[in-house]
């Protein structure tokens, strides 16, 4: 008797599929053949697990998310005040060695880039783009509430330094050569510092 097939794994690798593909030429050009060609399926099973490009882009958001937020628990596991899981943040969002995924980076940089064009893209990536800036807001707001400042700023510096991390992905993506290794997440965090010295107290 046949073995019966792993719906969860054969899924999980068209997303990963469509990531690289997007990775390479973006979303438009991230065909269904395009995508059955990466994972190394025939098209008519791709259309079997996924009703269409949308329906995958949907996951490989959420997957994109998922990493960021297990890398960012991952590092903040020994964080023992409210900077240090501030600091765990931006490591996990723009740091390199250990967890990195360039491939991940270029992928959501390019998920971006057709977001300007296509509504149904852009609905996806506001949603996680605001659900990056309500976990930010609320790791800084624990770090001006520690240092007795007004919590109230921290929309505004998380909007900054979401802004500052969009750049550096972009750089990363199509300048990476020229840019200092390791420059963007020690550079957030000086911002950042920056920003919360600034705020006077309560």
């Amino acid at each position: 008797m046949p073995r019966k097939p792993n719906t969860d794994c054969r899924r999980a690798e068209i997303i990963t599929a469509l990531q690289a593909v997007i990775a390479r030429q973006g979303y438009e050009k991230a065909s269904i053949q395009a995508i059955a060609k990466e994972a190394g399926l025939a098209p008519g099973l791709i259309h079997y697990h996924f009703k269409n490009k949308q329906e995958i882009l949907v996951l490989l958001v959420r997957k994109l998310a998922d990493y960021g937020q297990q890398r960012f628990e991952q590092i903040a596991a020994q964080a023992g005040s409210p900077e240090a899981r501030l600091h765990a943040y931006l490591e996990a969002r723009l740091g390199l060695g250990e967890g990195a995924a360039p491939d991940a980076v270029a992928a959501w940089v390019m998920i971006g880039a057709e977001a300007v064009r296509q509504k149904e893209v852009r609905d996806i990536y506001q949603q996680a783009v605001a659900q990056e800036l309500l976990l930010l807001t609320a790791l800084l707001g624990e770090c001006l509430i520690a240092q007795g400042s007004d919590a109230g700023k921290a929309a505004e510096l998380a909007a900054g330094l979401l802004a500052m991390m969009a750049g550096a992905y972009q750089l990363s993506s199509s300048a990476g050569s020229v840019m200092p290794v390791g420059y963007a997440a020690h550079a957030a965090k000086t911002y950042a510092r920056l920003y919360l010295d600034a705020v006077p107290t309560a």
